[in-house]
């Protein structure tokens, strides 16, 4: 019996041309779906629960035995709307940041830029009951990401999304999660990963469509202009970037 190959990938808007092309032209895959928030995929990886991952950026590192595989990604080039940080003071009034834990690589960016971009150092909390922003405290942020973003959005006057401001202080582009694999899967498994990505991503409308978001006006601007699928070099700089002012985050722990 053939074996089936375990697939986890985001459950958000900006996957959907993954998944669309994943089940409409991964025959080859034979592949069973996993769908979770972010961090949810990098622990399905590390549980061996998946062979293949759709993983945030921040969770790379901590895997000695996967490879970043397809010239796919999600990643942003201008705005992504879908990652930031929303308060009804500007950012030199904030004291207090809740944190989406959804992402860890959202978290962490958000911490990079305020120590290195807005030069602030918030109290950092974590973020586990969302129905605070229909009532948002004073002198507080809130780092929101996925499809709630375009939920609570208006509410806030002030808005700074993540990836403009890391295009600011870097001049780079930003990439949230990249497509890995272990060590032991075929190369002929990722090729047809792959193909099936292209197609979903050359099909936008069509899986807007079978993914029930037709009636959103905004799902095929976000697709089409806010998220970047392509892993190119300048988002393969970008990522090592993010890793280096990560380390300076958070040290690792020195023996001794």
């Amino acid at each position: 019996m053939m074996m089936r190959n375990r697939i986890a990938a985001v459950s958000y808007l900006n996957t959907i041309p993954f998944i669309y092309g994943i089940e409409c032209a991964g025959a080859d895959l034979h592949a069973d779906l996993l769908l979770s928030p972010p961090r949810s995929c990098a622990s399905a990886l590390r549980n061996n629960e998946a062979d293949i991952a759709l993983v945030p950026v921040a969770a790379v590192p901590s895997f000695p035995d996967i490879r970043v595989v397809t010239p796919f990604c999600i990643g942003a080039s201008r705005s992504v709307r879908t990652v930031v940080l929303v308060s009804q003071e500007p950012l030199e009034r904030i004291e207090t940041v809740y944190l989406d834990s959804h992402s860890l690589t959202s978290v962490r960016l958000v911490r990079i830029l305020a120590a290195r971009h807005w030069r602030i150092a918030p109290r950092w909390r974590e973020l586990d009951d969302f129905s605070v922003l229909d009532a948002p405290a004073p002198r507080t942020g809130y780092l929101i990401i996925g499809d709630k973003v375009f939920e609570h959005e208006a509410r806030f006057p002030y808005r700074y999304d993540l990836a403009d401001a890391w295009r600011e202080m870097t001049g780079l582009p930003f990439v949230f999660a990249v497509w890995v694999a272990r060590n032991g899967v075929p190369s002929e498994t990722t090729d047809a990963l792959a193909r099936s990505l292209e197609y979903g991503v050359r099909r936008i409308d069509e899986a807007i469509v079978r993914y029930g978001y037709g009636h959103k006006s905004y799902a095929h601007e976000y697709l089409t202009r806010n998220i970047d699928f392509v892993f190119d070099e300048r988002k393969r700089r970008a990522m090592e970037l993010y890793w280096a002012e990560g380390r300076r985050l958070d040290p690792p722990n020195l023996p001794g």
